[in-house]
Parts: structure tokens; C-alpha cells; sequence
């Protein structure tokens, strides 16, 4: 992640490295969807991040989560030093930049997070990270609680501790304690935490109908568990499937649907 200085767009010392647009008036999900075609990358997935708590801690800011999809076959990850299989993308008056490592994130917030000097706006910053860190980590199937915080002022120093936890898609949580110096100026964040995996799609939608009803059961209940995150997945599979095929797939989303999955 290469950062240079802008003194002409009025962001401070430091900004995210340029790309011009070739389209002014693109929207900012179409110049990030440009930017990745321009160096030849295809087949992510490019989701808006829309939460009040980011836009009340970056308002001039869009963000997208950039996900190359590894299930059921996996969309091969960049091959670059600066780009990984899951990022944020930021977006400020057609300029773009992206995280994709935690240190990514700290030097993002310290150059553009503004002071933080109330409860109500530590939270926020602190909301806000453990929301790209979700991201960095994101595979498509993973549902996160949402944030947990704990702000904890002193004269000269105040900690903000965070929490989320996976409730879909796997295991695990992410922490971090960020530190906020004079007046709520950011110092850094320290993070740590582990994922494990769930049950992800493999080829369990093309085996509804096999022979072997040991075979048909698991899949199925693999589909259940997956829950709704295997929409896409079904989507694609039921689109060149047989008749009685389809009918199976609809039926195990009906399931899904019926049993709050």
C-alpha cells in the first residue's frame, strides 16, 4: 500500500496514492470497479460498506470491501505484493487507495481519523475498524456479531476496547484496544484473534440427487448449515442444472428460508 502527499485535495499531510479516473462523474463503486479492471483483475466481488457508525467516522469517505471468491472454485488472488485476496477500498473525490493488511488499516487511520475526543465518537473509530478488519478476513460465508466496546477515559490517555465474534460461517473473534492520545488523537490500534472456518461449497448443490442417500443427506445438511450465504452458490449451480435438479435446489433454499438458516 503506497501513499504519497496531496496538499491540492486538502486531506492533510498524507493521502492514499492516485488514480485518475478516465469518467469524472463515475460513481465511486464504478471507479473501484475500473480501477481493478485497469490492472487486469477480474472476478471479485465489490460490496459497499454502509454502516452509520463508518460514515459518521469518515464522512467524506466511500468504502468497499473487494473479495475474490474462493468457493466453490477459487477465483485465483492477485498476484501482487499489494493486493490480496480480501481489501477495503477507499474512495474520496475520484482518488483510490486500498488496505489490505492490518498495518494497512493503522496507517489508514492515523493519517485521516480525525480527533475522537467523546465516548460517542471512540466508539465509533473503534466500530469502524473491527468492520474493515471483518473485511480483511471476509470470505463470502462468515457473519460477524456486532461490535462490542468498552471506552475507558483518562486525563492523559483514553483505551477503547473492541470485540466481534463469528455467529455464522465458523469460529472465532477479533479484539483490538486502540489507544487515543490528547483530545482523542489516534495513537494506534493493537489487534488480535482467529478465525476458523465453517462448512463452505464445495460441489454439495450437484449432489442432491446422487445415488447414495448418505450422500444426498450430507449435502444437503451442508447446504443448511451454509444457511443463506449459499445463495450465489446455489444461484449458479441451478442455472445449468436439469429440471429435477432445480426443483431439489429449491427445495433446500425453501428450507433455509423456512427455518431462519
Amino acid at each position: 500500500m503506497s501513499w504519497r502527499a496531496v496538499p491540492a485535495m486538502g486531506l492533510g499531510a498524507v493521502l492514499f496514492c492516485l488514480w485518475s479516473p478516465t469518467t469524472a462523474k463515475a460513481d465511486d463503486r464504478q471507479l473501484v470497479e475500473d480501477y481493478l479492471k485497469n490492472r487486469g483483475l477480474s472476478g471479485a466481488v465489490v460490496r459497499p460498506i454502509t454502516d452509520d457508525y463508518v460514515g459518521r467516522t469518515f464522512p467524506n469517505f466511500s468504502f468497499f470491501g473487494v473479495i475474490f471468491p474462493q468457493y466453490p472454485v477459487a477465483m485465483q488472488c492477485p498476484q501482487t505484493h499489494d493486493l490480496k485476496c480480501s481489501k477495503v477500498f477507499f474512495v474520496k473525490d475520484g482518488q483510490i487507495d486500498f488496505a489490505s493488511a492490518i498495518p494497512d488499516l493503522n496507517f489508514f487511520f492515523a493519517a485521516e481519523l480525525a480527533p475522537a475526543p467523546s465516548k460517542e465518537a471512540a466508539t465509533d473509530a473503534a466500530s469502524t475498524w473491527l468492520r474493515f478488519s471483518e473485511e480483511l478476513k471476509q470470505d463470502l460465508f462468515y457473519t460477524f456479531s456486532p461490535p462490542e466496546i468498552t471506552y475507558m477515559p483518562r486525563e492523559d490517555i483514553t483505551t477503547v476496547r473492541g470485540h466481534v465474534a463469528v455467529i455464522s460461517g465458523g469460529e472465532g473473534h477479533i479484539e483490538i484496544v486502540m489507544t487515543l492520545g490528547n483530545a482523542g488523537s489516534f495513537v494506534q490500534v493493537y489487534e488480535k484473534g482467529a478465525l476458523r472456518p465453517g462448512v463452505r461449497p464445495i460441489c454439495q448443490a450437484t449432489k442432491l440427487l446422487d445415488r447414495d442417500p448418505i450422500v444426498r443427506r450430507m449435502a444437503e445438511q451442508d447446504l443448511l448449515v451454509i444457511g443463506r450465504a449459499a445463495k450465489l452458490y446455489m444461484d449458479k449451480v441451478r442455472a445449468t442444472a436439469r429440471p429435477d435438479l432445480q426443483r431439489a435446489i429449491d427445495r433446500v433454499w425453501q428450507r433455509i428460508l423456512l427455518e431462519g438458516r
